[in-house]
């Protein structure tokens, strides 16, 4: 586990929607490279705070930090360039269907980067290769990928500016136990290479297992436990109790165990 200072602060924050909060005063660090996963059940605010921190939706009250930066008070040239340090896989993989896979994974670089497309074809082969993907892939379209692909795609675009910190939306769903599996060790295998911090939400219990260094469960609107996986089958809160102890999760825990 990290044991780094904080790169995201997040401080009584409030974010509703019609008046009713979705989150609630909730406060939240997350280290620097390190994965955290973000789960709790669904509507919890898991995505909503994800969507926050990058700036997808209003805040209501409270304060969020990102690499030193206080977002609200960040001006428009500071934020664009913070921005630049961060990467960003959406749950559906949201690639550009008219674009092939080589020209999804250069749109960053089209959008910050004064270089030319031969610098840009090889850096976009590259990412590619980084998630297991080939030269010949990168001239497929969006369409006739697999779910697996489509994510290992988002996941190559999110990596292109080469990010500090990496921010996935529930990156295995949709995908069959095999893929995910696949995906979980990637996504370990690239933040212990490139030393970057993931801020992963998702309700998949292996990967909260096998994959994070540290969870944090949002319910109420606030986080209701942190830690390792070993906090949370300590944790009394009733949700996480039963997620995490319960006939599947303790299945995980065993095998960890014996492992």
């Amino acid at each position: 586990m990290s044991d780094k200072e904080p790169v995201i602060k997040v401080r009584d924050l409030v974010v509703g929607f019609g008046g009713q909060p979705v989150l609630n005063h909730l406060d939240l660090d997350v280290r620097g490279a390190e994965i955290l996963g973000v789960g709790g059940a669904s509507a919890a605010g898991q995505s909503v705070l994800l969507r926050t921190i990058i700036g997808l939706l209003p805040r209501q009250h409270g304060s969020i930090e990102v690499l030193g930066v206080e977002l609200a008070r960040a001006s428009e040239e500071k934020r664009r360039a913070l921005e630049r340090r961060w990467g960003v896989l959406f749950q559906q993989g949201a690639l550009f269907s008219s674009l092939t896979v080589k020209q999804n994974v250069q749109f960053p670089m089209r959008e910050n980067l004064d270089i030319s497309q031969r610098l840009m074809d090889e850096m976009a082969l590259a990412k590619l290769e980084m998630v297991g993907l080939s030269p010949h892939d990168g001239n497929k379209f969006p369409s006739v990928l697999s779910g697996g692909m489509t994510k290992r795609v988002a996941l190559a675009r999110a990596l292109a500016l080469d990010p500090e910190i990496v921010f996935l939306d529930e990156p295995t769903s949709g995908l069959d136990p095999i893929s995910a599996g696949d995906f979980d060790e990637l996504i370990r295998t690239l933040q212990q290479t490139l030393e970057i911090t993931v801020f992963m939400v998702t309700h998949d219990l292996e990967s909260l297992y096998t994959a994070c260094d540290r969870i944090a469960v949002l319910a109420d609107g606030k986080v209701v436990a942190d830690g390792p996986i070993a906090t949370m089958l300590q944790s009394e809160h009733p949700w996480v109790k039963t997620y995490f102890q319960g006939k599947r999760g303790g299945m995980l825990a065993d095998r960890q165990m014996s492992a």
